[in-house]
């Protein structure tokens, strides 16, 4: 397993990928699913699916609940305690969430998500890689590089150990865009995990740095990098 890849030659939308994947017929579980945007995807994409999407944050899952959308089943709570039956599950989703389960608690997500796994089932993780300008950009205001090493290790000390089989390991690159400085702000310093941590110096750092990346009209463009590891129970 790689924790990164420098020469990465795909650019894609990660939807295309998880339609890649037989999901018709399917009972399918998201973990971290939050505001639902790849979980109303998947659930409308194909025939007969059943979707379960856990999020632990109460306030998100409360909006949540309020899309009423058929095939969807939102749960609260987090991977480290699945609300599902032994071996009902056959593929999970796992979208940038993993590096957010706190490091005591992620060997047992990971024997979570093996016992809620039907046999030869899949589990997708997919997680930002450390690397790259927008991830320059974001880390001047919130550094996700220890707990995204934290994940890494993990997931390969569950491989290793013999729990899970590691089925596929992918490296693409995803387009993000931003129209102007105050859409960047907006989009990823605008968020409940920056608190008030964010003071006028760091404030104007940052925009200084992002204007040396933009076009002339504000305007960005990033290829940003992520790794997925498709872990299989066996």
């Amino acid at each position: 397993m790689q924790l990164l890849n420098t020469n990465i030659t795909q650019t894609l939308n990660e939807h295309y990928l998880v339609e890649s994947f037989n999901l018709d017929n399917k009972t399918i579980l998201e973990i971290g699913c939050g505001a639902a945007a790849m979980t109303q995807k998947i659930a409308q994409t194909g025939t007969n699916r059943n979707i379960i999407a856990c999020e632990i944050d109460e306030i998100q899952h409360e909006k949540n609940l309020q899309l009423d959308i058929d095939n969807i089943t939102f749960k609260q709570s987090g991977a480290q305690e699945i609300p599902c039956d032994d071996n009902s599950i056959d593929m999970i989703f796992m979208f940038k969430s993993f590096h957010h389960i706190p490091k005591e608690l992620m060997s047992q997500a990971l024997d979570e998500i093996k016992r809620v796994l039907k046999p030869n089932g899949l589990a997708y993780i997919s997680e930002p890689l450390f690397m790259g300008e927008q991830n320059y950009l974001i880390s001047l205001f919130h550094d996700e590089e220890v707990v995204r090493q934290d994940a890494f290790d993990a997931v390969k000390t569950c491989v290793d150990e013999g729990k899970m089989k590691l089925f596929k390991e992918i490296f693409f690159n995803s387009e993000i865009s931003y129209s102007n400085f105050a859409d960047f702000e907006k989009k990823q310093m605008n968020l409940t995990y920056n608190d008030d941590s964010i003071d006028n110096t760091l404030y104007n750092k940052i925009k200084e740095e992002y204007l040396k990346l933009a076009n002339n009209d504000e305007s960005s463009y990033f290829l940003k990098p992520f790794r997925v590891d498709i872990l299989q129970k066996v």
